[in-house]
């Protein structure tokens, strides 16, 4: 792949001002409403997410569509509760009270003059479509169109993962989605962690299908890289990841692994170290184990596919999963149109900075064409 030089922004932990100037903007208390509906939110995602949990432990035969994230229908206009209210007395937690969109938007705003006004957002690895609950309620309110993908065997795809044995398999519902979408339609597509190995892989099959591709905190790759070859490069005797690693070996111990889970223990420390308690309460009880032969695979890229869509980074540099000086690498080696960095953001955005990448996808959105 031809290498161009990046543009390079940095953001604060709250939001800043559009074209990366030093503008910030004023973190603002919620009010009560606010603080209300957040938590209810929240409480939903939960309870689907231990729902769910509680029919595979049942051995329960559960069918969930795979291609959309959970949607709570509009009731006079506004998003109301579906599932039942927690009875918890537990106090609310204040330390990531969400801004309302205004708050966060430029009063400019014209969907209709986008390119393209609708996100898809692609998970990382043992994730699903439910870590973007944050970012699809704040995209949603602005106006946006957003899909939240689970990849095969994440979230409540309800396939084994043990079973997946190439990149193809596990993307997919991604790759499925994006080929029924209408002539001429296009899309952003938005990949977390292992995510961006898979909007890659769906970049190179359709490029004219994907308006700009946003990889936050995201591997990154060269054409015959695979995800293993690049996250190796940052391994150490006291690496947390590899501590954090648990391999699952279904067809023997003399085979080649089928999946890998995180130990439930250090994933606090791994991916969610400046993120809400609540937050990550919900990935423990949400989070299932990551397909091994997707890791392995080398990725086939070309300039004219994969190297004409627009690409953006985001970087985490709080990230202990995949570290600053490794995102550095992957933007060094294939440079991005443009770099953003969220400013204590974690490995994981979506819970840590909800605000700040929410601003960013939106100015992302607003890059004109070229």
């Amino acid at each position: 792949m031809k290498t161009k030089a990046s543009s390079r922004i940095s953001h604060d932990s709250a939001a800043t001002g559009g074209g990366g100037s030093s503008n910030r903007w004023t973190r603002n208390r919620s009010t009560k409403k606010d603080k209300f509906e957040d938590s209810v939110i929240h409480e939903r995602a939960l309870a689907a997410a231990i729902l769910f949990q509680q029919h595979l432990q049942n051995g329960g035969d559960v069918q969930f569509d795979r291609s959309t994230s959970l949607r709570c229908p509009p009731v006079n206009g506004r998003k109301q509760p579906v599932f039942p209210r927690s009875s918890s007395s537990r106090p609310r937690s204040l330390t990531d009270a969400l801004l309302q969109p205004h708050q966060l938007l430029n009063q400019d705003v014209k969907l209709d003059d986008l390119e393209t006004n609708h996100f898809v957002l692609v998970h990382g690895g043992g994730f699903g479509a439910w870590c973007w609950y944050k970012t699809i309620s704040l995209l949603e309110e602005g106006g946006y169109r957003v899909t939240a993908i689970d990849l095969t065997g994440s979230g409540i795809h309800s396939f084994d993962t043990n079973s997946i044995t190439s990149l193809s398999q596990y993307v997919e519902p991604l790759t499925g989605f994006l080929k029924k979408l209408a002539d001429g339609e296009k899309v952003i597509l938005v990949g977390h962690d292992f995510g961006g190995t898979c909007i890659s892989y769906a970049m190179e099959l359709f490029p004219h299908k994907v308006s700009k591709a946003v990889f936050v905190a995201a591997t990154m790759l060269t054409s015959e890289q695979s995800t293993l070859d690049i996250l190796s490069q940052k391994a150490v005797t006291d690496d947390l990841m590899r501590q954090a690693q648990i391999f699952r070996y279904a067809n023997g111990n003399t085979r080649a692994p089928t999946a890998i889970e995180l130990d439930k223990s250090l994933l606090r420390d791994l991916l969610f170290n400046q993120s809400p308690a609540k937050d990550v309460s919900l990935a423990s009880v949400s989070m299932r184990p990551i397909p091994f032969a997707p890791v392995l695979e080398k990725l086939s890229l070309s300039d004219k596919n994969y190297g004409s869509v627009r690409r953006f980074y985001i970087e985490t540099p709080e990230d202990n999963a995949i570290p600053i000086a490794l995102q550095e690498t992957m933007i060094n080696k294939s440079p991005p149109e443009q770099v953003f960095r969220l400013k204590g953001s974690d490995h994981s955005p979506f819970f840590s900075k909800p605000q700040a990448l929410h601003k960013l996808l939106v100015e992302i959105s607003k890059v004109p064409s070229t």
